[in-house]
């Protein structure tokens, strides 16, 4: 086991103090594996680099293999399983011999590449290989994918930081991780919505990857690094891998926790580290970003008043703010300079939905379950550790993070929620990171401190072999049921018809199949789909085309200046306008606030309107209204499968 020293700072420079980086078992620490900050900020780099890197060469090597769809054969599971289980009987190896004492120098450096890399060993055991035979992620294009899919088409179809839907107007939904995918997919000569999986794979395999080396700077201990990232990374794929957007924020969110409070103690490489993370996730994900702001904030208060008594963490605080203010501009800027600009916002509701989990607290600590005995070990931890203030930070973390679930249930009297249900995987994290380093105090404060005399070097050798051999077995036991507990999502990715009209698990398609013939007509006659307006209700069109939808599908992920509720108006009068003839229905398009639709595609020439119920669950209605066939008079009709589209004659 790692050498126990005792700590005289608080910094986090190797060089003031060698050993200020770590969780102290009474006032003691492991810190063999402390690196500067110019080779921690190197490891973080390759590790991320490499770590997506392997994920998208796997991935790649993945699509020529011929598995059957996951829901029809049990062939997919077994390889899953099995693989999974030698990527972790080999990181335990490696730990083992790691913490046996000296081993050769090559062996060391295999030790750091498998420890570095096996997050994303994990993410393509549990997840690239169940999805291997399908071209679609989890849960297909179904409801949220939807968006999601539509988003990543866009992204794929410019570098302009625009909205998913709406023509000519800045993104209100965080584009970064979809900005990023849209880049991907164009080095891949790949459409947006097919880049979903490998970009999902590859980013929280690298951001699973990073965080090895900075729980190693953090605690100082390779091993326990490793085992914090294999733990938080299992969590997030079972929790959070249908938003991977949102599972890589929460995947840092632990270790912003500790980095917040080392940046407010003044430590400038920590410094660093909050304002990339608070910068990088406002672009992303901005909920997460808000709780984890939150409970920097609240650190702030408790260190400025108890510890240092002095404004200085109020000051730092400051300059975080800022700093990581100034980051997230790069995304937020156009849409907050249109709002500035004086441009009309309504109809938006993002935080309307308030589903069953989100009117129950969070308590993981009590599930039966592996992840349930290490929350509670984690709990107790956090308890009986708050004297070290990296340990209470995380405390204190968890208290707002609670405060925020709790708060978002009262917010529903306003008319509105928190969305506190989606922190669930943020608590579950955050005490599953406790419950590591719980686990690796009581071997360090084990038998060998309260019996020194009765423990001998091989005796103790054993116990660590039992103890990280029944550590790895948990982790066996969680991760190879990781493809089962996200077996919908999977079987959806399957059953799906994708953007080339195809299901993976060779049923027959369902109407999507008629979407590429409408994309080849439409272009056709010369629409261009990035510059064309469509009014239709078929989102998985418009989630695989990047035509620009004269409406948003729900008003959940419209952006505000769409003014969804004036546009759901708007296209009620149309229809009803278009039963009083062409006339009637021409003038109205040419009276319309917005950039009018050239295309139309109906059923029936039926539109479903969305409206939205909040607070019921569910919370969207879809009403049919009709529209007139004798109004599109002069336009140019086809019928494509079960579609009618008409398109302005040009």
């Amino acid at each position: 086991m790692p050498n126990r020293i005792k700590r005289d700072s608080e910094t986090d420079s190797p060089q003031e103090s060698h050993t200020a980086n770590g969780f102290l078992p009474l006032a003691e620490e492991y810190t063999d594996d402390v690196w500067s900050a110019g080779r921690s900020l190197l490891g973080i780099f390759a590790a991320g680099f490499g770590g997506g890197l392997a994920t998208l060469i796997a991935w790649l090597i993945l699509r020529h293999t011929h598995m059957p769809a996951f829901g029809g054969s049990q062939l997919s599971r077994a390889v899953a399983t099995g693989t999974t289980v030698l990527l972790i009987l080999t990181v335990m190896w490696l730990v083992v011999a790691y913490l046996g004492g000296s081993i050769p120098r090559w062996r060391r450096w295999i030790s750091y590449l498998v420890f570095y890399l096996s997050p994303a060993g994990l993410v393509v055991t549990t997840t690239a290989i169940p999805l291997a035979a399908t071209r679609l992620y989890m849960d297909g294009v179904t409801v949220d994918q939807g968006f999601r899919s539509q988003f990543l088409t866009h992204m794929a179809n410019t570098t302009a930081l625009t909205d998913m839907n709406y023509i000519d107007m800045p993104s209100y939904y965080p584009a970064a991780w979809f900005w990023m995918g849209g880049r991907l997919a164009n080095l891949l000569g790949i459409p947006g919505w097919e880049v979903f999986q490998p970009w999902a794979l590859v980013s929280i395999a690298a951001v699973g990857c990073m965080l090895v080396p900075v729980w190693q700077r953090l605690c100082g201990s390779l091993p326990v690094a490793t085992a914090v990232a294999l733990v938080t990374t299992s969590v997030v794929l079972v929790m959070s891998s249908d938003e991977p957007y949102a599972a890589v924020i929460a995947l840092g969110a632990p270790a912003a926790t500790v980095l917040g409070r080392r940046a407010l103690s003044g430590a400038r490489l920590s410094m660093l580290g909050i304002i990339l993370f608070l910068g990088i996730s406002a672009s992303m994900y901005t909920l997460f970003t808000a709780v984890v702001a939150m409970s920097v904030v609240a650190v702030a208060a408790a260190t400025a008043v108890f510890v240092e008594r002095s404004l200085a963490p109020i000051i730092r605080l400051i300059f975080i703010g800022v700093a990581s203010g100034l980051i997230a501009l790069i995304v937020w800027g156009p849409y907050l300079w249109a709002v500035l600009q004086g441009r009309p916002r309504s109809g938006a509701s993002a935080t309307h939905y308030l589903p069953p989990s989100g009117t129950q607290i969070p308590l993981p600590m009590f599930s039966l379950s592996m992840l349930g005995v290490l929350c509670l070990l984690g709990f107790i931890f956090l308890v009986v550790r708050s004297q070290d203030r990296d340990v209470r930070a995380m405390g204190i973390s968890l208290i707002v993070f609670y405060a925020w679930v709790i708060a978002s249930m009262i917010a529903t009297l306003a008319g509105g929620t928190l969305l506190g249900f989606r922190l669930d995987v943020i608590i579950a994290l955050q005490l599953a990171t406790a419950g590591v380093f719980a686990i690796a105090e009581m071997r360090m404060v084990g038998f060998d401190y309260f019996y020194p005399h009765m423990i001998s070097p091989r005796v103790s050798r054993a116990i660590t072999f039992i103890m990280v051999s029944l550590l790895s077995l948990g982790g066996i036991s969680y991760a190879q049921n990781i493809p089962n507990k996200n077996a919908d999502a999977i079987d959806l990715a399957y059953t799906d018809t994708d953007g080339y009209g195809e299901r993976a698990d060779r049923y027959p398609a369902d109407s999507g199949k008629f979407y590429p013939e409408i994309n080849n007509y439409l272009t056709g006659l010369g629409f261009e789909p990035g510059s064309t307006v469509v009014l239709t209700d078929e989102q998985n069109f418009m989630s695989f085309y990047p035509y620009r939808g004269f409406q948003a599908f729900t008003s959940h992920y419209a952006n505000p200046l769409g003014e969804f509720d004036k546009r759901n108006l708007a296209i009620e009068n149309l229809a009803e306008a278009s039963w009083d003839g062409a006339g009637a229905f021409n003038k109205g398009l040419e009276e319309l606030d917005w950039q009018p639709p050239e295309v139309f595609i109906f059923r029936d020439f039926k539109y479903d309107l969305a409206e939205d119920l909040y607070p019921n669950n569910p919370n969207v209605r879809f009403r049919g209204i009709y529209f007139n066939p004798d109004a599109f008079e002069g336009w140019t009709e086809k019928q494509i499968g079960p579609f009618i589209v008409v398109t302005k004659k040009r």
